[in-house]
């Protein structure tokens, strides 16, 4: 566990292909079922301070406590993803530590100096920051608050990989955030 942020909750894998991701991961590894949205309603988008309008595919599946995100970039839009694939790398890019106490961690975790690069917001009380800490290829530091419709999300597909019997609907669409 860190002693900044708590545990890790999130192993987030930018790849080029995300339906061949999710079929590998349930497949090969026997994780799912995945909870796949194929544009991200992503609001208040701002990298290195500056807005875009990106277009991400993500699907998110548990492997026990610790969830897996994997992440397809469909639009040339500034992002840490985009850096990390014209690096040339794939894989593991972010750890994910999930809070309820968003406004508060963050200003701590400023005032500690830790440097925001890239941040936004998905569905109500559903705010994320990821903070510059690209050191060693997957070691970007995301904050993500579930104290929201998002959190409940997480809940769900925890809850749905416990019973999950390998093989029924190995992906599912992203729950109406608006409706949880």
């Amino acid at each position: 566990m860190s002693h900044h942020f708590g545990e890790i909750r999130q192993l987030g894998y930018v790849v080029h292909d995300i339906e061949a991701a999710m079929d590998y991961w349930s497949k090969t590894l026997g994780v799912g079922p995945w909870y796949y949205n194929p544009k991200v309603p992503i609001v208040n988008y701002r990298y290195d301070g500056e807005r875009y309008e990106p277009h991400n595919s993500v699907a998110l599946a548990n492997s026990g406590f610790v969830q897996v995100e994997l992440i397809q970039t469909r639009n040339d839009v500034p992002s840490m993803y985009r850096d990390f694939l014209r690096a040339g790398h794939t894989g593991l890019q972010h750890v994910a530590y999930w809070t309820e106490r968003y406004d508060a961690d963050v200003e701590r975790l400023l005032a500690q100096g830790f440097k925001p690069k890239m941040s936004g917001e998905v569905g109500e009380r559903g705010r994320f920051i990821y903070f510059d800490t690209e050191y060693h290829p997957g070691t970007v530091i995301e904050l993500s608050e579930v104290a929201g419709p998002k959190g409940k999300m997480f809940d769900l597909i925890r809850e749905s990989s416990k019973t999950w019997d390998g093989n029924t609907d190995p992906v599912r669409p992203f729950p109406d955030l608006s409706r949880l």
